[in-house]
Order: C-alpha cells, then structure tokens, then sequence
C-alpha cells in the first residue's frame, strides 16, 4: 500500500475513533479490496463494520437494498445506484458511514457504459453524495484507482466532519 494512502486510512481510523463512527462497504468492480484497505491499519475493527461485496447486479439489491426497478432500467453502473449502494451499506452493517462503487473495470463495455466509468458514493444517514469518475488504463488500474479515490473521498467526508468546512 502506498504510504499516502496507508496515511489517509489511518486518519480516517483515528479520526472516525475518536468521534465513534463506525464505516461499512457496497463494492462491486473493486470486489472488497475498499474494506481490506481500510482494516490494514491497526485498530480499524472500532470502526469498520464490514462489506458487502455486490460484484453480480442482483447483489447490488437482495445485500445492498438497491430498488430492482432502477437495476433493470438503468443496469449497475449508474449514480443513483451507487448512492443506494452506500445507504444499503451502512443500513445492512449497522454503521454510520457507507462508501461504495459500481463501474466498468473492463474488458469490454458493460450495458452500453464505457471502460473506465465509475460511480463513487459516501453516505450519511440516508444521503449520499455521488461523484462520475473517468479512469484510464488497464482493469488492474482502474480498480486500483477505484480504491484510492474511496479512500480519499472518505478521508475528506470524516475530515469535514471532524473540523467542519476550511476557513476562508
């Protein structure tokens, strides 16, 4: 693990620690690797609740409670999609926090979405914050990259709520 990365999830760690958050998983793409990032840092179980790894479309709603309609009209790779994943996350593992993924590692394009298209939640309660990625490069790094990127969006999510916004 780089060290920035292993730096932020030890923030993210301490911080959720010292303000008793606990932090759950839906990924799909990056299959876990998310959640096995995070518990690399000592003393992650007081915060991690755990993962769900929704890898097959009909995980994203029988684990994550992802409504079936929005599957079947939309397919996985949508943003709605990755809020529900984050609120079904922390609602099935009892945490506070829930991040998620859902995107196209490749291959091949999957339901018409491109290699690269990612969609990354992180949920509070029953809101979510999504945001599109357009990663490049092979599977491995889109993955990757995935990984990284939820790491960084819950490290600025646990830092705002922490110290509140930056001062102007």
């Amino acid at each position: 693990m780089a060290g920035d990365l292993l730096g932020t999830c030890r923030t993210i760690i301490t911080t959720c620690a010292e303000l008793g958050l606990s932090v759950a998983s839906a990924e799909s793409l990056t299959a876990g690797r998310f959640i096995a990032t995070l518990v690399d840092v000592p003393g992650a179980s007081a915060v991690v609740r755990g993962g769900l790894v929704t890898y097959a479309t009909d995980l994203k709603a029988t684990l994550a409670g992802v409504d079936a309609d929005r599957l079947e009209e939309t397919g996985p790779v949508d943003p709605v999609v990755a809020a529900e994943m984050a609120v079904g996350a922390a609602r099935a593992c009892v945490a506070d926090i829930g991040v998620s993924c859902t995107g196209v590692a490749g291959p091949d394009p999957q339901d018409g979405k491109e290699v690269g298209l990612v969609y990354t939640a992180v949920a509070f309660g029953s809101r979510a914050q999504v945001l599109e990625h357009r990663f490049t490069g092979g599977r491995e790094a889109i993955r990757t990259r995935t990984v990284e990127t939820m790491v960084e969006r819950l490290g600025e999510f646990t830092t705002k709520l922490a110290f509140g916004p930056p001062a102007e």
